[in-house]
């Protein structure tokens, strides 16, 4: 029998990356996944590779009025939530000097602002003994060039993940987040990394990572997978790195 037989996830940004491969893998346990996206294409695609009775929800997690619709159809469809995996995100690569506002409020509307009011309205349905997964980031701890403003976004999220282990703490409600290093998905090719130049970009990670190489979608899924489950149950309100070692360095 899978570890999420009965339960009910939902993962933003589901459609893609960490987030599709994190949903593949619940359902594969046995929950009933819903995933949420900004482009109806692409979610469509999603639930198609996810299977298993999938649900998708085409918005933007930086529309308030999208956490109260996600609520309301969870609550309609399934009556309560177990796990929620606040994966959305964005990142635009500029030096400080020349970030322009519009990036700044885009990326913290996305990865704080989106985050807080997701957690904000889907608490409530959850039931007592339920995960909350935060996907942040390495760049929270470790400087990257061009990273500031996602640094500062995601550095939030550890912050709120330590208040909320509290605040949830008399419902059983365990508030983790998982922060990626980098990471072999399709966001490379959104970051502008050329074809041409893939394989000095990879050789390049590898010498920064104590492992030698840059990370899998499928072994970030599972370990969002131990903090959904009751593997992880008396785990709350750490970051847990999973990074190949690169912050270390």
């Amino acid at each position: 029998m899978g570890m999420l037989v009965g339960k009910v996830a939902v993962i933003t940004g589901g459609n893609s990356g960490i987030g599709l491969s994190a949903a593949k893998t619940f359902a594969a346990e046995g929950a009933q996944v819903v995933i949420t996206g900004r482009r109806q294409q692409a979610v469509d695609d999603a639930i198609e590779q996810i299977g298993a009775g999938a649900l998708g929800i085409q918005g933007d997690v930086a529309d308030l009025t999208h956490h109260d619709r996600i609520a309301k159809e969870i609550a309609n469809k399934f009556g309560a939530l177990d796990i929620y995996m606040a994966n959305a995100g964005i990142n635009t690569i500029t030096h400080s000097a020349e970030v322009s506002e519009a990036e700044y409020d885009a990326q913290f509307a996305v990865n704080t602002r989106g985050v807080f009011f997701g957690v904000q309205k889907l608490a409530p349905i959850m039931r007592d003994g339920g995960a909350i997964i935060l996907t942040g980031s390495i760049a929270s701890e470790k400087v990257l060039d061009g990273h500031a403003v996602y640094a500062g976004s995601k550095a939030a999220l550890g912050a709120f993940a330590r208040s909320w282990s509290i605040e949830l703490k008399s419902r059983g409600i365990r508030v983790n987040v998982l922060s990626p290093g980098p990471v072999d998905t399709e966001i490379l090719a959104k970051l502008g990394i050329p074809a041409e130049q893939r394989g000095t970009f990879e050789k390049a990670m590898a010498e920064a990572i104590p492992l030698g190489r840059m990370g899998l979608p499928e072994e970030l899924a599972k370990a969002a997978l131990f903090l959904a489950t009751d593997a992880s149950s008396f785990v709350t309100g750490v970051n847990l790195r999973v990074d190949g070692g690169m912050t270390l360095l």
